[in-house]
């Protein structure tokens, strides 16, 4: 397991150091976007618009547009400083019970595992939160953002769930259609009641299944298997200097003053006539006449 973050736990004046281990993956199957044209896969491209280049990731920085077309730019290590990123520290504010939380504030789970040292602290916090049932209520700035974090006991490791902030969460009012007043029939409700008795069950997630990818790896290996697979163009690779050492010659052997040609960054060639005319050809100088005889 890769680990994600180092840092440390503390509450009071207690730290406990830890390693941050993500505890889901996605298993989507990944699919490329294509051109049906020619079967290539099609790349994303981070280009200027003013430059008209590509820009490398050492080139860019992020910025804040407080007007159109205005913005206030921040280095990485100025949004950690902001954010307290620096400090890796993961503080306990305040503890509370589970119950309390509405599942619409959680965002991402995360494996604490102990630190290199200090396994005696990890202990003692993991098991006086199993012993109390309590969570703890904490902040942590991770890849220069802020968040809330609740951090709870699973089987034998402390967990941290990333929650949003209150202000993050949409107000249901803005929910449209909702009823003023929820009235229903007693005699389909005591129904509903009762489809939902024998629908009751404890919880177990095993038996979930992801369908629609189970669905989608059928069908690609039923592709696979009855060949129909579509291949991209294999590309050409060339060497920019023998091109140009060519292109060199052709233009010595050729001598087209009037005629410029333009190396472009893809090694394409463009041709572009010269600004200035041609000059005016001069009139052929008439032959004399022969005299006649």
């Amino acid at each position: 397991m890769h680990t994600v973050w180092k840092g440390a736990i503390s509450f009071g004046l207690v730290h406990v150091p830890v390693k941050m281990f993500s505890a889901t993956e996605d298993k989507d199957i990944s699919m490329r976007y294509i051109h049906k044209t020619c079967i290539t896969p099609l790349s994303y491209v981070r280009k200027c618009q003013t430059c008209e280049k590509e820009v490398e990731w050492e080139e860019i920085t992020k910025g804040y547009e407080y007007e159109p077309g205005r913005f206030v730019l921040f280095e990485k290590d100025e949004l950690e400083t902001i954010s307290g990123e620096t400090n890796k520290e993961i503080k306990i504010l305040d503890f509370v019970n589970l119950t309390d939380i509405d599942p619409v504030y959680f965002q991402k789970t995360y494996y604490l595992g102990p630190g290199d040292t200090g396994a005696g602290a990890y202990n003692l916090l993991l098991d006086s939160m199993r012993q109390t049932g309590k969570i703890g209520i904490a902040k942590v700035s991770i890849r220069s953002k802020s968040s809330l974090a609740a951090i709870r006991v699973i089987e034998n490791c402390l967990a941290m769930e990333t929650i949003f902030y209150p202000d993050e969460i949409r107000p249901i009012s803005q929910v449209p259609n909702l009823p003023d007043k929820v009235v229903v029939n007693e005699r389909e409700m005591e129904m509903a009641k009762m489809l939902i008795s024998q629908l009751s069950t404890p919880f177990e997630p095993e038996k979930y299944q992801d369908e629609y990818r189970a669905r989608l790896l059928e069908a690609i290996d039923h592709k696979v298997a009855g060949e129909e697979v579509q291949s991209s163009p294999e590309v050409q690779k060339t060497s920019i200097v023998d091109l140009m050492a060519a292109l060199q010659a052709s233009l010595d052997a050729t001598k087209a003053p009037e005629e410029k040609v333009v190396l472009g960054e893809d090694a394409s060639l463009t041709m572009e006539k010269s600004a200035t005319k041609k000059p005016a050809a001069k009139p052929r100088a008439r032959k004399a006449k022969e005299p006649v005889t």
